[in-house]
């Protein structure tokens, strides 16, 4: 009976240690998305290539034109809405399952214009990386 007792107790013990809330993934990929939108609004366009999934596995030619193409991207902004002023997080569906979310975030515009986009996001070994 004492055993059936502390099974039983083990039991509980496991259960509400996986329901416990923890860390809200999607919120985590949602401030990462943020983050690497801003080294882009502050011109750090390397450190916002490299918050791309694999960057590390495309060879320095190709991530130079991606570098390029990011700093071409913000002067196109700049000329069509006088830049993208400020970023903001307006929602998230993360499937912690499948570690993918897609984040959505508003671009303040410098004409005072908006526009929301959607940031699929994806998650490998803890850290959160643009897909």
């Amino acid at each position: 009976m004492m055993m059936r007792k502390l099974l039983y107790i083990a039991l509980l013990m496991a259960v509400a240690a996986c329901t416990s809330k923890g860390v809200d993934q999607g919120e985590v990929a949602a401030r990462a998305a943020k983050q690497y939108y801003d080294y882009l609004l502050q011109g750090d366009y390397a450190s916002f290539v490299d918050g791309h999934f694999r960057h590390d596995s495309i060879p320095d030619t190709y991530r130079e034109q991606l570098i390029a193409n990011a700093k071409m991207y913000m002067n196109q902004q700049t000329v069509e809405h006088r830049g993208i002023k400020d970023v903001h997080i307006v929602q998230v569906k993360a499937d912690t399952e499948k570690h993918a979310a897609n984040v959505f975030l508003v671009f303040a515009y410098g004409d005072s214009t908006n526009e929301e986009i959607v940031v699929p996001m994806v998650e490998n070994k803890g850290v959160w990386y643009l897909r």
